[in-house]
């Protein structure tokens, strides 16, 4: 088989690392990839947006599956092309992707599923959206309605951040086109988690549990990030809260989406608010999530492939997923300066060491620049191991992270700390 991967992240670089595992497969292609994709893959100068590009580039090689990345070419009808010109895919076409390309789609379709989630309204208008601030409390939610890079959500702690949150949003533009509506949202306590199953429109089948670590600091202060880190499993979602999720959550939305004419084929990722064993939807994602991927594919002990190519032909059901039962952290080594502005091109050393067999590092922005690796973007590498437990986890990936380093390299020292209330 040849199989092409769209993107260039900490995301595409694991998807590439785990399908060159697979015995079927005999040529892997990365588009645009990275310098850690370029290990298991032959990186493609195609960009992830330029989906027409990637369309021909996918039928002049005869790809047998293309598995997309990013929620931009999912948003934007890639597999929609794909599946037009008799090529499969995977990830979900135009229509499904809406669950993460609108976030007040994915409202309407909670509620009318009977899918938990926190209460809110969606505005295109500024004063009006202003006006409602006070109906909500504090803290409040404001969410920039379309894609933002997994950045377009903030939390306000009083009127006068709020203002300015959605100042930044609608007036300022400080997201583009997606803060061309707003969500007001009600804030949701509690503990988050990220529950993702593969579907192939019709089966659901879960994948492990993990959590991730949105915001840039130690303590879950500053701003929200793309993630700074991850683990999996993820010990706050108990055997009992996994099935009410299955049940009242994931199997919900998929048959929704069929219900709505637009089958839901790919990896669902929900982003939950756990309290007091109740849980709500923050969020769904259509695609992995980045840094979920790599802690849950590290431990995924199946191969990728028939599984993948099962969501895309509609046979998921023949399927099953085993899991290493050791569990898995991942550690996200940072640009200086992200989530705002930072430098690129700085020199990475230490990817030569010998991290041992149960750590690989996962290469996100970064770049070949002659012989060496260097940073190409806010989040650098994700630095992953196993461990007997996930106390062992935690000591194996950040030994790892202490082998390498890049002017201003920053990253949390507390990823995967909230398990361990719950051992």
């Amino acid at each position: 088989m040849k199989i092409l991967v769209v993107g260039s992240g900490g995301r595409e670089h694991t998807l590439c690392w785990k399908i060159a595992r697979s015995p079927l497969v005999e040529k892997i292609f990365c588009a645009p990839g990275n310098a850690g994709t370029a290990q298991v893959a032959e990186n493609i100068d195609i960009g992830a947006g330029d989906i027409m590009a990637l369309a021909d580039f996918a039928r002049d090689n005869s790809i047998d599956l293309t598995v997309i990345g990013p929620e931009g070419p999912l948003v934007n009808g890639l597999a929609d092309l794909l599946f037009e010109r008799g090529l499969k895919a995977f990830g979900p076409k135009k229509a499904a992707a809406q669950l993460e390309g609108s976030k007040s789609f994915t409202k309407q379709i909670c509620q009318k599923y009977g899918v938990p989630t926190g209460q809110s309204e969606s505005f295109t208008e500024y004063e009006k959206a202003l006006a409602s601030l006070n109906r909500f409390g504090f803290p409040v939610v404001l969410k920039a309605d379309g894609l933002a890079a997994g950045k377009g959500v903030l939390i306000c702690e009083n009127l006068d951040e709020a203002k300015a949150g959605l100042k930044s949003i609608m007036l300022d533009r400080d997201f583009g086109d997606a803060g061309d509506s707003v969500l007001v949202e009600e804030f949701l306590h509690g503990e988050e988690a990220s529950f993702l199953a593969f579907s192939d429109g019709k089966t659901v089948m879960p994948l492990a549990t993990c959590q991730d670590h949105k915001r840039v600091f130690d303590g879950d202060k500053g701003l929200n990030t793309g993630g700074m880190g991850a683990y999996s499993p993820a010990p706050v979602v108990t055997p009992a809260l996994f099935d009410d999720i299955m049940t009242g959550i994931m199997k919900p939305i998929v048959a929704g989406m069929a219900d709505q004419g637009a089958p839901y084929q790919g990896v669902l990722y929900a982003g939950l608010m756990i309290e007091n064993g109740a849980v709500k939807v923050l969020e769904f994602n259509a695609r992995f999530g980045d840094p979920e991927t790599q802690p849950l594919l590290f431990r995924m002990k199946s191969d990728i492939v028939p599984l993948l190519m099962a969501c895309a032909d509609g046979t998921l059901h023949e399927h099953s997923v085993e899991w290493l039962q050791e569990p898995s952290v991942c550690v996200v080594m940072a640009s200086g300066g992200y989530p705002g502005a930072y430098e690129k091109g700085k020199v990475i050393t230490g990817l030569d060491s010998d991290f041992g067999p149960n750590a690989e590092v996962f290469h996100a922005g970064t770049k070949l620049d002659g012989d060496n690796v260097v940073t190409s973007g806010g989040r650098v590498l994700g630095v992953t191991a196993l461990g007997a437990g996930i106390p062992e986890a935690i000591a194996n990936a950040y030994a790892a992270v202490g082998k390498i380093g890049f002017k201003g390299a920053h990253c949390r020292t507390d990823i995967g700390a909230k398990a361990k209330k719950h051992l």
